[in-house]
């Protein structure tokens, strides 16, 4: 993905403020600034985590176990199909690592604004701290700061915005986005095998594996039902894992025109499908909207790694599944129509069927 914005070029109007900043003279004031006021969270529907919304649970060693991986890959492609979300258990991910990235996170985000400025996005850019899809000055604004870094393939790294404190976040974050390569290739053989087609037809989509990371702070805010963290939208990518970096939830899924929000497991990572997987099994795996709400008294901290199409590249559905209900396209096309829609739900995916 970050490849194909280079590409692109699509022009971001950069900010001087943290959201982070902001929210801390609304603590002395308590008025928020207009640009973050979001009518639209009161304006719709939420339907509590209640039986028949509890998101479904995967379990990596059930799917490896061949006594169990029969039933378990049947609850995979269900998942995938009626929900296009769900919670992996036992997902190999070292446990050490898993605590590091997490500890070295939460260091990052509370350094001064200035530190972290060293490795803040540049005008048109996309790789770094600060904001993203700011098309405008005058459009609303999300209530999150985010650091986005492109981790693979690792040659296309661009170092100078990865941050050098705390000094073992680079090595971490390294390591951690290896082992999460390793899962979403896992991932993605399983749902090769659960949908029917060849293992290389899918997975050369996602060749190399391009991966990026989108790592989330959250402020607090005593006016939480104002603000919203992450606009709706779906993911312009293949699968997304979810790590929680602290126990402080607010993803929200939309289901049966409802949103419902989702209680993340300790330990788990939580995988959803993208817009690309939606088109290559030609609708039957979903790509759900989802959307980020603020906790009033409590920072959220998530990190989110996008594992994108291989560029270039045409997407269109598999020959095995059928008569196509999307349009092929090129992959920079692609990218380029989704960055434009500017995280409007699913506007651009359904633009794209036939």
């Amino acid at each position: 993905m970050a490849e194909a914005f280079d590409e692109i070029k699509v022009e971001f109007v950069g900010l001087e403020e943290s959201v982070q900043a902001v929210a801390g003279t609304i603590h002395d004031s308590g008025e928020i600034p207009e640009r973050y006021i979001r009518t639209e969270v009161h304006a719709e529907t939420l339907t509590a985590d209640a039986e028949g919304h509890t998101l479904p649970t995967i379990d990596m060693l059930r799917l490896l176990n061949h006594e169990f991986s029969k039933e378990e890959l049947a609850k995979l492609g269900s998942a995938c199909e009626h929900w296009g979300f769900f919670q992996l258990v036992n997902h190999g991910v070292d446990g050490g690592l898993s605590r590091q990235i997490k500890a070295d996170v939460s260091e990052f985000f509370s350094l001064p604004l200035e530190e972290k400025s060293a490795v803040a996005i540049p005008p048109n850019g996309m790789q770094g701290f600060g904001h993203h899809f700011v098309f405008s000055k005058e459009q609303k604004l999300d209530w999150v700061d985010l650091l986005f870094l492109a981790t693979r393939p690792v040659e296309e790294r661009s170092l100078d915005f990865w941050p050098k404190k705390p000094p073992t976040f680079r090595d971490t974050l390294d390591k951690y986005t290896a082992e999460l390569a390793n899962v979403a290739e896992q991932l993605f053989r399983f749902m090769a095998e659960d949908l029917g087609v060849d293992h290389d037809a899918l997975l050369g989509t996602f060749k190399g594996l391009p991966q990026c990371v989108r790592i989330n702070y959250y402020p607090p805010c005593r006016q939480a039902d104002k603000v919203l963290g992450l606009s709706p939208h779906t993911d312009g990518v293949g699968m997304t894992l979810l790590l929680h970096v602290n126990d402080v939830q607010g993803l929200q899924i939309r289901k049966g025109g409802e949103w419902f929000s989702v209680q993340a497991l300790p330990g788990a990572l939580v995988v959803n499908i993208g817009d690309v997987l939606e088109i290559l099994t030609n609708g039957k795996y979903k790509s759900i909207e989802h959307r980020a709400v603020i906790n009033p008294e409590k920072e959220r901290i998530t990190i989110a790694a996008f594992h994108s199409l291989h560029l270039p590249c045409t997407i269109g559905p598999l020959q095995e599944l059928g008569n196509p209900h999307y349009k092929a396209i090129d992959g920079f096309e692609f990218t380029k129509g989704y960055f434009a829609a500017k995280l409007e739900g699913r506007r651009y995916l359904e633009s794209l069927k036939l």
